[in-house]
């Protein structure tokens, strides 16, 4: 059975049972919503027996204090049905903010696990509205559509039930009316589920499309450019306009449609009950029982498809959420990228720093890379060289552990263990993130250890030795570290390997083009930096195409380019 079609299969279920698999608190919420679905059910059969008894006694001549007794208890009844959809809203909200931040977490875990190169293949853009609005959109599913389904679940056989044994005919015209309205709303589900998604997805190409433009909007402004990306996203906005007013048309049609259908039938029962009430062969005490419970027996199953459309976004987004969920799920436990969210090491962990490299073949999509033989032991430098494209930074994903690779790799003359225990790494692309330029730099760290006067020494060498301690550590940066220049981004981000390694954290240094954004003095001050790091027992690992970066190099690796094999 093809796994790719599962989420098809899932998504088409009144609940998905992933949900239950990775959102623990939703088991105890459809306990929790279940009991309190009961005890509505039971309040409607109590009020519907409690007003037919006060206006049969009315009619009647019930005696007044008898008749005070009942429309008491028919007033404590009202109040305990508003008290149980109280109780049922407050709960309902409680847990949809649980379960967002439990799928938010298992969400970050799972793109960690599944690692960088996962990632370079899915757009960020995309996942972010995933995460964000779309798990925002489960307050409409936690909060209507899982209760308002829980409760048809038991609402609608036990008032079928009472109506039947109180008035058989009229029970059997309830059970035939009643597939009706499910019918309907498969059908109209269907067609629901067609638009919400093609809505979803045109939301997700819009902010994609937005979060590109942004970024790349230099680059379009040289070229002439962007007023060409305006007009692109200004189309995409129509099309969200027009998916969003077809979603809003199918709604209120597959309101009405269902509205009608249960007004239909109700009217059914009450002409039934009408004629057999002239005729004397149904006593008005049942009659109106029935008829004030018939409705109540269609409402819970016309809600369900109200509420669908309301929960139609959430279930799209959890739909994609669980898709990754699935795909992290299905790694082997050592895969690599496994251990890449796992918590950060305390200072002082970083063992010995010995690197080994044995024939080491590292794939990539189709190709698997030219075998790669190095030691790097502390107290050297070593650069790795070769064609761009060779696969020097699929090295150093081999490293971190987020590659497959053939071969042998050990640090301390064991297999690697998660790179956060050992590793300092500054990649090509800096990697900031939102906050001050002192937070990006000690990225990882306890948030006491930076505070303290050691941190905030370390902090500022880490800064002189990337060449950035002109850089104010509380300057605020923006989404992606925005606020700096190319060379000032690549600055920090160097500092924050050299800030891990000086706090003891790691002990190999692994650099990939560091000075790629820099002038030649500062390149030659960094090179400087690293060559005393080296000295004073650090293991550096360099990637880089400046000849300059020899100078400083114990150790050169030339890494072929790459043949490609079968997949």
């Amino acid at each position: 059975m093809d796994q790719r079609d599962e989420p098809a299969r899932a998504s088409g279920r009144p609940v998905d049972p992933r949900l239950l698999r990775y959102a623990r608190t939703s088991r105890a919420f459809f306990v929790v919503i279940g009991v309190i679905g009961l005890g509505q059910t039971v309040v409607v059969v109590a009020f519907a027996w409690l007003l037919t008894r006060a206006i049969v006694g009315a009619v009647g001549g019930m005696p007044a204090a008898e008749l005070a007794g009942v429309l008491a208890a028919l007033g404590g009844v009202v109040a305990a049905r508003a008290g149980l959809l109280w109780l049922r809203e407050a709960l309902s909200a409680r847990a949809a903010a649980r379960v967002r931040s439990e799928l938010r977490a298992a969400l970050t875990a799972a793109v960690g696990r599944l690692g960088p190169g996962w990632l370079a293949s899915r757009n960020s853009a995309q996942l972010a509205v995933t995460a964000g609005r779309g798990l925002d959109a489960l307050d409409a599913y936690f909060g209507r559509y899982l209760p308002q389904l829980v409760l048809t679940a038991i609402a609608t056989p036990v008032l079928i039930a009472v109506i039947w044994w109180s008035d058989w005919i009229s029970g059997l015209t309830v059970l035939l009316t009643m597939p009706l309205i499910p019918l309907f709303m498969v059908l109209i589900g269907l067609a629901t589920r067609a638009v919400q998604r093609a809505q979803w997805r045109t939301l997700r190409q819009l902010a994609a499309r937005f979060a590109d433009t942004v970024r790349g909007l230099s680059t379009l402004t040289v070229f002439g450019r962007q007023h060409r990306a305006a007009t692109s996203i200004e189309r995409v906005t129509e099309t969200y306009r027009v998916e969003t007013m077809r979603v809003l048309r199918v709604s209120f049609l597959s309101g009405f449609a269902l509205e009608f259908l249960a007004s239909i039938s109700v009217a059914i029962v009450a002409v039934s009950i009408g004629f057999r009430l002239i005729d004397g062969s149904l006593a008005l005490a049942v009659g109106l029982f029935v008829l004030l419970l018939a409705p109540e027996a269609y409402l819970p199953l016309r809600q369900v498809g109200v509420q669908f459309h309301a929960a139609a976004e959430g279930v799209a987004a959890t739909d994609d959420v669980f898709d990754v969920l699935d795909a992290a799920r299905a790694l082997p436990a050592d895969a690599p990228g496994a251990a890449a969210a796992g918590p950060s090491p305390a200072a002082g962990s970083a063992g010995g720093g010995i690197v080994r490299a044995t024939d080491l073949r590292v794939r990539r999509g189709d190709l698997l890379l030219e075998p790669v033989t190095f030691t790097a032991v502390p107290g050297t430098v070593t650069l790795l060289a070769g064609p761009s494209g060779a696969g020097k930074s699929s090295v150093f994903a081999a490293l971190r552990g987020v590659a497959d690779f053939e071969g042998e790799l050990s640090v301390d003359g064991a297999a690697p263990r998660p790179a956060a225990t050992w590793l300092a790494w500054a990649g090509q692309e800096p990697g900031l993130i939102a906050g001050t330029v002192a937070e990006n730099v000690a990225l990882g760290s306890p948030a006491d250890a930076v505070a303290s006067e050691r941190g905030r020494r370390l902090l500022r060498r880490a800064q002189e030795l990337a060449g950035a301690g002109d850089i104010d550590p509380g300057r605020e940066l923006g989404v992606r570290g925005s606020g700096l220049s190319g060379g000032q981004a690549q600055r920090i981000a160097v500092a924050r390997a050299l800030y891990r390694h000086l706090t003891g954290a790691a002990s190999v240094i692994a650099l990939d083009e560091p000075s790629a954004a820099l002038d030649a003095e500062t390149e030659a001050a960094l090179w400087q930096s690293l060559r005393r790091l080296a000295d004073d027992g650090a293991t550096v690992l360099l990637i880089s195409h400046r000849a300059s970066a020899r100078v400083i190099a114990d150790t050169m690796v030339t890494v072929r380019a790459a043949q490609e094999v079968a997949a």
